[in-house]
């Protein structure tokens, strides 16, 4: 496992903890959603035999594992030292050798220039602000040789766009009250995350073809997968 540096930034640290806490018990297969974003981040991201890929927020290998079996080598970058070990057992006990872990978050990881083929994540992004976002998709392109892909999966939806996002957040919130006491604390929770903390910060699709192609990247596919997911994928211009 690479540390380039050591994680400074006292929210990040934050962050870092309770990825780490969550690390023994984290399993997408619980979450019907995210494993479809996964499915279809994969599908997108096309054939990697032969290729270098990156995944960005790996967690616990979701991505990672299943492109490493035909790549010719997967970084997997996270900021939870506990997902990464997670990920390095399982690669171990899956015989994969071309896996390479990097505790790092994304808004301060530098990877050498033209040195990936594909670059993928899922579920990751949404912590970041938009300008964050941004500027790790023009790290990114840098990062990527020409022709390099780049798929994103991520929470997808704005509390301040139009009704189609408002109708999302409406059904997930009746969804919770419906659960009683515990939904109502969920409900609580979520609205702190999203509206007063500021930790969770979903962009609508729109904002990502827009990031994408500001950052140097032909959009190929722009969807919505499940309510509140979706999936977009670029190819990096010529220069």
């Amino acid at each position: 496992m690479k540390v380039p540096a050591p994680i400074s930034d006292a929210a990040t640290r934050s962050m870092s903890g309770l990825w780490d806490r969550r690390a023994a018990s984290w399993d997408h297969s619980a979450m019907p959603g995210l494993g479809k974003i996964a499915d279809e981040v994969v599908r997108r991201a096309g054939s990697v035999t032969d290729r270098d890929v990156v995944d960005l927020g790996c967690g616990s290998g979701q991505l990672a594992l299943r492109l490493a079996a035909t790549a010719r080598s997967m970084v997997a970058v996270d900021l939870s030292r506990a997902m990464l070990e997670r990920l390095e057992k399982q690669a171990d006990d899956a015989g994969l050798t071309n896996v390479e872990t990097i505790l790092a978050a994304l808004q301060t990881l530098e990877l050498p220039a033209g040195s990936v083929d594909v670059i993928v994540s899922n579920y990751a992004f949404h912590h970041l602000r938009d300008p964050q976002k941004a500027e790790v998709l023009k790290r990114a392109a840098r990062w990527l040789r020409p022709g390099g892909v780049v798929v994103i999966g991520d929470m997808m939806f704005s509390i301040r766009a139009g009704s189609a996002d408002r109708e999302i957040i409406s059904s997930k919130v009746l969804n919770m009250a419906r659960k009683g006491p515990a939904g109502w604390w969920r409900i609580t929770k979520n609205a702190w995350r999203f509206v007063v903390a500021r930790k969770e910060c979903p962009a609508p699709i729109a904002t990502w073809e827009t990031m994408f192609r500001d950052a140097g990247f032909t959009v190929t596919s722009a969807e919505r997968i499940v309510a509140e997911g979706g999936v977009v994928s670029g190819r990096l211009l010529a220069p």
